[in-house]
């Protein structure tokens, strides 16, 4: 129909929706024709919508729209509005802290806007949210960038440091926080934690106190990853894995020194014989204390066709190794490896240097030779065997990565990773050990942050024992809800890889490690009373304290003396800090409220499932025995739209600034403003990777402005009505208006369900879908000659606007978690409402259950089949240029459909309105005149009620025929008697006007 139309003018105005445009002949003639006289004398008769709500804001007022919603609205008093209500049930989203080391990406928007859906959803059903956002300010990158604005850092002093890492965090977070409150995020930004406050800090220290105290925390020399380019030891989840890293990989042989007993007879027959060994890493040869086998393994020796030498290597990896030397192998004996025991070999590069055969598990058969080269200081796997057979540990590599004095002249001061890995190569080339080098691609770990690659060093480091820990976390871990449930896998996995947790930092930019060391023999004084005095500094001082503050003061005479006889002064601070992940990992302490301490969700990336996740699990545990979460919810990272990383250089980086504010050419980079953000968020499928760009912006942009336009209807229709005294009880109300309410309580419960799942992309499938095709092409389509053309005050009128008013509230009130700017703004155009209420303050959707009616949907939908047969068969033309005739036989569906429509023939009949046409004729049997096959549709409903004990499959058939009446010139129906004339409806209507 034409009502919906706008007329460009009238829009510009703000005035109500257009009407009819002038008859065709009377515009061409320049003459308006008698009908289209009329046309504009009964145009202000019809009630068409009125509302100044707009369809779509022009991309630059969306920003400025929502900024005077905000403040008109209270968004910045939200918070603390619904914390001060008197209710009992609470929900806690604990926040993971986003690390204050730069300005704010799209990967903030997806976690924040996930977390503030989340919130709202609960403060509007009725939960006190308790939601503290945090930043986290310690660590290496902040350090090195707050570094990289000076010119000068070499000989700035740690509290120095400290300071301009501080301001350099400070900064971030204000930044970071500007964008999250523009984005719609509520909180107390008043009162946020960072982990640089000192009662944060304190409250760490006291759980580091607790795990000490419980033997978690000891101190040991072994391999962790280190970074050479940031002089530190990092934990694995500050690893992040290049799957393209180049390595020097080598083929190398061990000369036999000393010959295994059991092989004695079988090797006498070999002039020379060696161990073959593959490598990817050559540096490590000259650490280099023993040879690994596998007991229960297959061993080969076999003698090479080209050099007549005899080798030992694992015997499935002897036709692959002889085609990559480019060989061939003759197998001479075959062993097991327990057979290899007492064997030795001797070193390739270190004269006099003896190398032990030990049985190890971890010896893998997929690649290599089956035999493995054994660094205790350079790989964890090595450390362990080195532990159990009490094999030296040395490091020959310091903390920049250079090789030490240890390692000799040769390899001294150069770079493992570089020059260092070369000279090796050479020297095992000098020896006639290097058997083969190739370039092997493969993952290798790199530093997060500096993006080198790390290697594997033994270091005097302090450690969690988590092995101790994590049989307990896993148990717990299980009852913990994980959404999507997969992830509790990959959880338990990282947990089960996880023997120990290097705690210690070597960095000025964090949280001091309270133990001092004798200046003499280094060895370290640590115990419960000191860390208390500590704790009790920090609480009032901060961490600065331990750099400013004298070690007479950090360590009392009276502690010092009860464990020896040492004087204070012989001590000094340890200058170790806190890794970062247990800055973090402690928040749980500080944060959450209550003697449970307890989160209802903790809501973060995937990288967080060895992170965050994980640290805050271990922490608690070690201290407290419980989980500090009850559900997990794991999102995806964001990538371009074409499913590839954001770069730089690629161009394809999305700012979410510019999202909101567009950039500096606006027909490039529109803005949107940030409910268009808020929905990309919802939509996305947040458990895997979520894609975001320009396509994907507009598509948003598009989806909301349908959705405007379905609010706008319902808002344009209400202008008259007032609920408190218009409405009619739904027992009276048309029947497709109480099929409405049952569509709307149906929906509002699926919602709902979605929302309590965090399955907001089901949300918004089920509100476009909704809006869409219950609404805007259903509903809408039926009731708009009841809106336009009854009188105003008629019950029939009044019905549809009851079921309007409340499906505007239903939809406005499921779509408020993500759109709070279009919620707020729906509101404030509310014609009945005498002061605008926040939506936010007036609840969750509210349903009535006499909605749900049996027998409703058969009714409505029995119609429907008869009206989608009626409407297939003239597609592309008027549905009010004809006539319907329908005939059922006497039957349950003949009496369903007398309760739409009691007479034979009517065109103000409810079944009328829902077949669109200008008369619909109910029969019972087909008339004669009519018994012709070509006019007829027929079809079938299975009607199906009370549970399935009333089905009864019916026929219909359906006639359609055109109009025999004239077209009103008021309501367009052809039920006039003639072309000038009014219908039966429209001049009862008209009476007295």
């Amino acid at each position: 129909m034409l009502w919906a139309r706008r007329a460009p003018s009238l829009a510009r105005r703000g005035a109500p929706w257009g009407w009819a445009r002038s008859a065709a002949s009377g515009a061409n003639s320049g003459q308006p024709s008698p009908e289209s006289r009329a046309d504009s004398k009964y145009r202000e008769t019809v009630l068409l919508p009125r509302s100044g709500f707009p369809a779509q804001l022009p991309g630059r007022l969306q920003p400025e729209a929502e900024v005077e919603l905000q403040q008109k609205c209270g968004f910045s008093e939200l918070y603390s509005w619904q914390r001060q209500r008197n209710i009992k049930n609470e929900f806690c989203l604990h926040d993971g802290p986003p690390y204050a080391n730069g300005d704010p990406h799209v990967g903030h928007a997806l976690n924040k806007i996930l977390k503030d859906i989340t919130n709202r959803f609960h403060m509007m059903r009725g939960y006190k949210v308790h939601y503290v956002p945090g930043w986290d300010c310690h660590g290496l990158p902040i350090e090195l960038k707050a570094l990289s604005e000076l010119k000068e850092t070499q000989n700035l002093s740690p509290m120095e440091i400290r300071q301009r890492a501080k301001e350099f965090a400070e900064r971030a977070i204000e930044k970071q926080k500007s964008a999250f409150i523009r984005w719609g995020i509520m909180a107390d930004w008043a009162n946020c934690y960072r982990t640089f406050d000192r009662k944060y800090e304190a409250k760490q220290l006291s759980i580091f106190h607790k795990m000490y105290d419980k033997g978690y925390i000891y101190q040991d020399y072994k391999p962790v990853f280190w970074s050479p380019s940031a002089n530190t030891g990092l934990a694995e989840a500050e690893l992040e894995y290049n799957q393209q890293h180049v390595s020097r990989s080598v083929y190398i042989k061990f000369p036999l020194l000393k010959t295994p007993p059991k092989l004695a007879s079988v090797i006498a027959g070999c002039s020379t014989v060696g161990l073959l060994i593959w490598t990817t890493q050559p540096w490590t040869i000259p650490a280099n204390q023993a040879i690994c086998y596998m007991p229960d393994s297959d061993y080969s020796i076999v003698k090479c066709a080209n050099t007549g030498e005899c080798y030992i290597l694992a015997a499935n990896r002897v036709e692959s190794t002889a085609a990559i030397l480019d060989t061939q192998f003759e197998v001479i004996s075959t062993c097991k490896g327990v057979d290899l025991e007492n064997g030795s070999c001797a070193h390739p590069t270190i004269t006099g240097k003896e190398s032990p055969f030990l049985p190890a598990n971890h010896v893998t058969m997929a690649k290599g030779t089956g035999l493995v080269h054994t660094a205790p200081a350079h790989g964890m796997e090595d450390y362990s065997v080195a532990l159990h057979h009490q094999l030296p540990m040395d490091c020959l590599v310091d903390e920049g990565g250079f090789f030490t004095e240890a390692a000799g002249p040769e390899l001294q001061n150069k770079a493992v990773l570089e020059e260092g890995n070369e000279a090796v190569i050479q020297m095992l080339q000098a020896a006639k050990s290097l058997l083969k080098e190739e370039k092997c691609v493969h993952s290798y770990p790199y530093d997060w942050r500096t993006k080198k690659p790390v290697i594997i060093r033994a270091s005097k480091q302090w450690f969690v024992n988590t092995a101790n820990i994590k049989v307990t976390a896993q148990e717990l871990l299980k009852k913990v809800k994980f959404i999507p449930a997969s992830a509790v896998n990959r959880m338990l996995e990282m947990l089960d890889r996880r023997t120990y947790w290097c705690i210690s930092r070597q960095r000025s930019w964090g949280v001091p490690i309270p133990v001092f060391y004798h200046k003499t023999t280094g060895e370290s004084l640590i115990n419960s009373e000191i860390i208390e005095n500590v704790i009790k500094i920090v609480e009032q001082h901060g961490s600065d304290a331990w750099w400013t503050l004298p070690v007479e003061q950090l360590l009392p005479r009276k502690i010092a003396a009860k464990v020896d006889s040492h004087d204070v002064l012989d001590y000094v601070q340890g200058q170790d800090v806190l890794d970062i992940w247990f800055d973090s990992g402690t928040s749980w302490a500080h944060v959450l409220e209550g003697a449970d301490q307890r989160a209802d969700l903790y809501l973060e990336g995937k990288d967080q499932l060895g992170g965050w996740f994980q640290s805050s699990l271990l922490t608690s545990v070690a201290t407290r025995k419980k989980a500090p979460y009850k559900t997990l919810v794991v999102h995806g990272f964001t990538l371009g739209e074409k499913g590839e990383k954001m770069s730089k250089s690629i161009g394809n980086v999305v700012d979410p600034d510019v999202v909101i504010n567009g950039g500096q050419d606006h027909s490039k980079e529109p803005p949107y403003g940030a409910d268009v953000l808020r929905w990309w968020v919802a939509e996305s499928n947040v458990f895997t990777d979520v894609l975001i760009g320009p396509a994907v912006l507009s598509a948003a942009k598009d989806d909301i402005n349908k959705l405007r336009n379905t609010l706008r209807f319902m808002l344009g229709n209400m202008a008259d009505f007032n609920p408190e005294t218009d409405s009619i009880p739904s027992s009276e109300m048309y029947v497709i208006d109480q099929y409405m309410l049952h569509l709307l309580q149906d929906y509002a419960k699926k919602v709902t369900e979605a929302y309590k799942e965090y399955d907001y992309g089901k949300v918004i499938r089920l509100l476009q879908a909704f809006h869409t095709r219950d609404l805007s092409n259903f509903y809408f389509s039926i009731i708009k000659d009841r809106l336009y053309c009854e009188e105003e005050k008629d019950p029939k009128r009044r019905s549809c606007q009851t079921a309007l008013v409340e499906a505007l509230d239903v939809v406005v009130r499921s779509f408020a978690p993500i759109l709070p700017h279009l919620a707020e703004e729906v509101f404030q155009f509310l014609p009945y409402k005498k002061e605008s209420e926040s939506v936010f303050r007036s609840g969750w959707i509210n349903t009535n259950s006499v909605w749900k009616k049996p027998g409703l949907e058969e009714v409505v939908e029995a119609a429907c089949a008869m009206r989608d047969s009626f409407l297939g068969s003239i597609a592309g033309k008027n549905a009010l240029e004809h006539e319907v005739v329908i005939v059922i036989d006497p039957g349950l569906l003949f009496e369903l459909m007398e309760t739409l429509q009691s007479e034979e023939s009517s065109s103000v009949s409810q079944l009328n309105e829902i077949m669109m046409a200008s008369q619909t004729t109910l029969l019972s049997e087909l008339p004669i005149e009519m018994a012709t096959d070509e006019n007829i549709i027929k079809g079938t409903f299975l009607i199906n009620l009370e549970g399935g004990d009333i089905r009864e499959e019916s026929s219909y058939k359906v006639i359609v025929l055109p109009a025999a009446k004239a077209k009103c010139l008021r309501c367009r129906k052809y039920t006039a008697d003639s072309p000038l004339s009014l219908c039966p409806r429209c001049t009862e209507v008209m009476a007295g006007k």
